[in-house]
């Protein structure tokens, strides 16, 4: 298991997002980067999360941190475990008063949940080598300029937006 940071999210050619996950000692434009699509919803609460800013009303995600902490319980971890058919298949670890518990999850509402309560993403070694890419990102100012666009549609966002 390679231990790894949300670097960003991107847009690829057709418009689709992508979360971009990087080994936490791999400087920005060396070594390799794990692109996980998934959907408009979870990038932007993945994003509200990893930037520390608040959605007008609570997200879906910070549900499940609200349940685990009325529970007793807490993420110790979160595992993008396996890639099958070009689906990834993610673990969230729970400490819970009835001991360890094991949760399947998509990826992208696991690494919400992660962001939100402070548990460290953990790669396969095999989902690294076989979907990681390298990596050949502008580095910190394409980082800067990513949060300044989301800090940007945070101020315009109607929180109308969220409601279903």
């Amino acid at each position: 298991m390679v231990q790894v940071r949300v670097v960003g999210i991107a847009l690829d050619q057709s418009g689709q997002h992508v979360l971009l996950l990087k080994p936490l000692d791999d400087l920005p434009g060396a070594g390799q980067v794990l692109p996980i699509w998934i959907g408009e919803l979870e990038a932007t609460s993945i994003l509200i999360a990893v930037e520390g800013a608040t959605a007008p009303r609570p997200l879906a995600h910070d549900l499940m941190r609200s349940l685990l902490a009325e529970t007793g319980a807490s993420v110790t971890r979160v595992e993008v475990a396996r890639i099958d058919g070009g689906t990834y298949y993610a673990e969230i670890t729970l400490a819970t008063p009835a001991g360890t518990r094991l949760v399947d999850a998509r990826p992208s509402d696991a690494i919400a949940l992660a962001s939100r309560v402070g548990a460290p993403l953990w790669v396969a070694d095999e989902v690294m080598a076989e979907a990681g890419v390298t990596d050949m990102t502008l580095g910190e100012d394409a980082t800067q300029e990513r949060i300044e666009e989301f800090r940007e549609f945070l101020d315009e966002v109607d929180p109308d937006d969220f409601r279903g």
